[in-house]
Formats: structure tokens, C-alpha cells, sequence
């Protein structure tokens, strides 16, 4: 006698919830970290995240409507055309804040960058889907690292340091995974820190003080080390349970910069103090566990390194913006998944949330 089939359920409401109240998070930190001597234009700026984050909800079913294998034939085309975005940005991209990142379609624009990090997810999973046959050659871990180091040199013309650290890790990770051995990482490193005093003279000044700056952290806090000194006094000042909704002194009264963009958990600490951090980051941790669980039931490599790059991408920001905000990591510019201030960013963890829906929508339909 069969049994009865298992009913499961085809949306993971759960993943979603998550997804989406760290969004609604966001709109609400960045509204109230505006401050009271702030501009207009920075006092509107959760009305564009409360736009972006409801866009980014839509873009998160698109995957989940799609079939099981889009993801796997729409590979290499989409890493293709982020390439060539990435060239159009150096050649005729938008210029702000010191860099050329953004790439203008009308009154729209958006960083290619950002969504590369998860095409490279994307291609990688592929790449080796396409060639489980080979891993045991070492030889074949030649092209995704050459496959990661093109965009990056487009992303570090930008000049756009914290995402191509980012490709570098994500595609580290994937690599590590696959079986490639730590030996060769060892080795990187090495030859990384005997060429370092050549690679310190194409910095530019200001990446040069970010790591002075965490090498001395009492390096001129009126100056260049100011970001980071603020960020620890926003943090610090937070205590146990916060000073409470919109009283946050060093957002209110814009001691803190840049805090509804790489620093925004700074304001978020101030307000909400210690548990409330602690609270964020459980949401974080159950999001990526899920993902890790997709991960560890996948029935397919391509599924399996999908799941894993995405966890691994949200993850090695996590950590790095956490920690630059806490002043244990030099700043490199990289956003807080579903919470820093940014469409791209937004959209693009959105779409990396969508990802995991389908896979959880079809984990026993191999």
C-alpha cells in the first residue's frame, strides 16, 4: 500500500517575513536617525527606501514564479550583461561622492556592482553544476577565479573597494566549498603581504586613512578617524535597552555621519541598545539559517552552491559591516543587507531572498 503523498507547503512565509521586516526596519531607522537639523532632501530619504523596500517585496516573488532551472539557463547571460554595464559605468557611468558606480537609464539608475555579486552566485553555481564531474582537477578552478577578478577590476576603477572585497570573498567561499584547497589561500595571502607596499601606492588617500585609522583608532578623531569615533560613541551610548525611539543624540543632532548608509546600525544601537542589536542580528541568523538548510537538503550542486553563495554573500556583510561599525574592521564601504539606505542594495538582496524562495519552492522537485 502507498503512501499517502506529503503536502508542503510552496511559499516559505516564514523566509519572507523575515525578509520584509528587516526591509520595513530600514524605512523606519532611516526616518528616525534624519535628525533635527538635517537637510530636506536626507529627511526624505526614507520615503525613496519605503519605495525601494515595497519594489524589492515584488522583486522578491519574481523568482519564486519562475521554473526550477531559469535561474540555471539565465547564468551567463546576466553575468554578461552586468559586464558590460560595469564597462558602460567607466566609460559614460554617474559620478557621486567621489566615485563613478552608478549607471543612469532615464531617470533611473542603479549599480551594476551590486548586482554582479549575485550574478558571480549565480554563474559559479553553474560553472561547477556544469562540470561536477571534474572536481577533483585542480585545473578547474582557473576560470572562476579569473571569472571574479574581471568585474573586479572594473568594480576597483569605480573606485569601489568594499565590493570587490565582497566578490572576492563570495567567490572565495564558493571555492573553499568546492574543495579548493586553504593551502592556496595561505599562499595568496603571502604573496598578498610581500607586494602589499607596492598595492598601498594605488589606494587612493582616503582608503589609505580608513586603514590607518583602524591600525590607530585615536588617529585624529576630528578628522579622518571621525566616522569611526562617533560610530563607537553612538554604539557605546546605547546601553542595555537604548535611549528610546527618535532620541537618538548623535543622529538627532548629525554628530554621527552617514547613518542611514554604511553606519546605520550604529543609529539602530543608539535607540534600541543592546538587545535591540541583539534582536537584529537573531533576524539575521534565522534568515541565513534557513538558507544554509536549503543548502544542506539541496538534491543538486547548482541548487546547493546557490543557496550556500547567497548565505555566504548576506553573511560576509554582515560581519564586515558590524564590524567597521564597532571599529574591530577598517571601513570599506560595504551596506548592511536589507537595512542600509540604497535601491541597488535593497533590490538586489531582495531578488537574493526570491532566490531562496524558488529553491524552497521546488527542494523536492529535482
Amino acid at each position: 500500500m502507498s503512501t499517502p503523498r506529503r503536502i508542503l507547503p510552496a511559499f516559505d512565509w516564514q523566509l519572507t517575513v523575515a525578509a520584509a521586516g528587516l526591509a520595513a526596519l530600514s524605512v523606519l531607522i532611516i526616518y528616525s536617525t534624519s535628525g533635527m537639523y538635517a537637510s530636506l532632501f536626507r529627511k526624505s530619504l526614507y520615503l525613496k527606501q519605503a519605495t525601494w523596500a515595497t519594489i524589492g517585496l515584488f522583486a522578491m516573488t519574481l523568482p519564486w514564479l519562475f521554473p526550477h532551472r531559469t535561474t540555471w539557463r539565465l547564468a551567463y547571460p546576466l553575468y554578461a550583461v552586468l559586464l558590460v554595464a560595469l564597462l558602460l559605468v567607466a566609460l559614460i557611468g554617474r559620478s557621486g561622492l567621489g566615485a563613478q558606480r552608478w549607471l543612469s537609464i532615464g531617470s533611473f539608475a542603479f549599480q551594476p556592482s551590486e548586482f554582479m555579486k549575485l550574478s558571480l552566485i549565480i554563474l559559479l553555481a553553474r560553472y561547477f553544476e556544469d562540470r561536477k564531474e571534474e572536481l577533483s582537477a585542480p585545473r578547474i578552478f582557473i576560470p572562476p577565479i579569473l571569472l571574479t577578478l574581471l568585474p573586479m577590476a572594473f568594480v576597483l576603477r569605480q573606485p569601489d573597494l568594499g565590493t570587490a572585497i565582497m566578490l572576492l570573498l563570495i567567490s572565495a567561499s564558493i571555492l573553499i566549498i568546492m574543495g579548493l584547497k586553504i593551502r592556496y589561500f595561505v599562499l595568496l595571502g603571502v604573496v598578498g603581504s610581500a607586494i602589499a607596499p607596492v598595492l598601498w601606492r594605488f589606494l587612493h588617500d582616503y582608503q589609505k586613512n580608513r586603514i590607518l585609522v583602524f591600525l590607530y583608532p585615536d588617529m585624529d578623531p576630528m578628522g579622518v578617524g571621525y566616522h569611526v569615533a562617533q560610530s563607537k560613541i553612538a554604539v557605546g551610548s546605547g546601553g542595555l535597552f537604548g535611549k528610546g525611539w527618535m532620541a537618538a543624540t548623535q543622529s538627532q543632532l548629525n554628530f554621527l555621519p552617514e547613518n542611514h548608509t554604511d553606519f546605520v546600525f550604529a543609529g539602530l544601537a543608539e535607540q534600541l541598545g543592546f538587545f535591540g542589536s541583539l534582536g537584529l542580528l537573531l533576524v539575521y541568523a534565522y534568515l541565513l539559517s534557513r538558507g544554509l538548510r536549503l543548502a544542506k537538503d539541496a538534491h543538486d550542486l547548482f541548487t546547493m552552491i546557490t543557496s550556500f553563495g547567497i548565505v555566504a554573500m548576506m553573511a560576509w556583510q554582515i560581519v564586515i559591516n558590524i564590524g567597521m561599525v564597532t571599529g574591530i574592521m577598517p571601513v570599506v564601504g560595504i551596506p548592511l543587507p536589507l537595512l542600509s539606505y540604497g535601491g541597488s542594495s535593497m533590490l538586489m538582496n531582495m531578488l537574493a531572498v526570491g532566490l531562496l524562495l524558488n529553491i524552497h519552492k521546488h527542494r523536492y522537485q529535482y
